[in-house]
C-alpha cells in the first residue's frame, strides 16, 4: 500500500546525499554471504588457466594453500572442491568417486590438517566429474537409472564424511537421495555433518564454463533433462524444495543464480529455511567478458551479487568471493 503523495512525499529525498542511501539501504554484502568454489587438479606445483573462466584456475593439492590462505584472510566461511579427474580415470560407473585418494578426498585431508575448522568445506555428491559419459547417474540402455545411483551417492557421501567435509552437497537432482543420504549418515554417526541440497538445479544452458573447468563437456552424451528441472517451470521447484526438507536438507540450493532469483525468491517467502544460490560458470564468464570488452563497467558484478541477496538468498556460491574487497 503506498501513502502519501506527491509533492508532500518525494522519495527523492531519501536518495540526495551518499549517508542517506546508505541509511535506508535494504541490502548489502559482506565476506559472511560468499562460498569460494575451488577446482583441482592433478600432479604437483599447478596453477592451471581455466580459458573459459578468466580469473578462475585449477590448483594441484600441494598449491590448495595458496587459494585457501586468501579465502580465509578475506573472511570466506566456506570453500566448495570440484575435480578435474584425469580421463583415464574415468568410467561407466564413475568408480573414482568412492577412491579414498582421489583429488577430493586428498584436497579434505589437505585443508582439515593444515586448517583444523578455520573454514567450511563443501563437496559435491554427484558422479558428472567421474563418469566417461559426464553424466551425474549410473546409465543403462541410455537412461539415467535413480535408485541404483543413489547407492554410490550414498557410498560417496558417507566417503567424504569420513574424509571431514563439513557440507555434503548433492547436486545429481535423484529423486530420494536426500533421505537416504541422511540415514545413512545419521546410522554411521556423521549426524553433523550438514546437507545442502542442490534441490532447485535446472538444466541449464549457463553451465558450460563449469563443465570445460571439471573436464566433463567433450565427454558428456546427450543432455540432462530427464533429471535436472525445465527451466519453465517454477512450482516444481517448490516440490522439490519441500520433499528434500522432509527428508532432512538444512540448506537449499538454486542453480543457476541470476535468471532464477523469482525461484529463490519463492522459496524464501514459502519455506523460511536458509537458501543458496550459485552464480554459475555461464554467468560469471559472461559478466567477465563483457567487463573486458568494456561493454559494462565492473560495477555490473556488485549489482549482481546483490541481485541474490534482495531476492532471498542467505550466501551466494561465486567465483568473485576471493576478489571481494575489489568489489563490495
Amino acid at each position: 500500500m503506498i501513502t502519501g503523495k506527491y509533492p508532500n512525499l518525494r522519495l527523492r529525498r531519501s536518495r540526495k546525499e551518499m549517508w542517506s542511501r546508505r541509511l535506508i539501504q535494504e541490502n548489502d554484502l559482506s565476506p559472511n554471504d560468499f562460498i569460494l568454489p575451488i577446482f583441482l587438479i592433478d600432479g604437483k606445483n599447478k596453477k592451471q588457466v581455466i580459458k573459459s573462466m578468466p580469473g578462475v584456475y585449477r590448483y594441484s593439492i600441494d598449491r590448495l594453500s595458496q587459494i585457501v590462505d586468501k579465502a580465509i584472510k578475506k573472511g570466506i566461511p566456506m570453500v566448495a572442491l570440484f575435480p578435474k579427474t584425469p580421463n583415464i580415470l574415468k568410467d561407466e560407473l564413475g568408480s573414482e568417486s568412492l577412491n579414498e585418494n582421489n583429488l577430493v578426498c586428498k584436497a579434505i585431508l589437505e585443508i582439515k590438517k593444515k586448517y583444523k575448522n578455520k573454514i567450511g568445506i563443501m563437496c559435491d555428491v554427484a558422479l558428472d566429474p567421474y563418469t566417461s559419459h559426464g553424466h551425474d547417474g549410473l546409465i543403462k540402455s541410455s537412461k539415467i537409472l535413480n535408485d541404483e545411483t543413489i547407492e554410490v551417492l550414498i557410498n560417496q557421501s558417507l566417503l567424504q564424511a569420513e574424509m571431514g567435509c563439513d557440507v555434503l552437497a548433492p547436486s545429481d537432482m535423484m529423486d530420494g537421495r536426500i533421505g537416504k543420504i541422511r540415514k545413512a549418515l545419521d546410522r554411521n554417526k556423521y549426524q553433523d555433518v550438514q546437507i545442502l541440497s542442490y534441490a532447485a538445479k535446472y538444466a541449464s544452458s549457463f553451465y558450460g564454463p563449469f563443465r570445460d573447468a571439471v573436464g566433463s563437456n567433450s565427454l558428456l552424451k546427450g543432455d540432462k533433462k530427464t533429471y535436472q528441472m525445465d527451466f519453465r517451470n517454477s512450482n516444481e521447484a517448490l516440490r522439490e524444495i519441500a520433499l528434500d526438507i522432509k527428508e532432512g536438507a538444512d540448506m537449499v540450493m538454486v542453480k543457476p543464480g541470476m535468471p532464477y532469483l523469482d525461484i529463490i525468491k519463492s522459496i524464501k517467502d514459502k519455506f523460511k529455511l536458509p537458501v543458496l544460490a550459485y552464480q554459475v560458470s555461464g554467468e560469471y564468464s559472461l559478466i567477465e567478458t563483457a567487463i573486458s570488452k568494456k561493454l559494462i563497467n565492473k560495477d555490473a558484478v556488485y549489482e549482481s551479487l546483490v541481485a541474490f541477496k534482495r531476492a532471498g538468498a542467505n550466501a551466494i556460491v561465486s567465483y568473485y568471493a576471493d576478489r571481494l574487497d575489489q568489489i563490495i
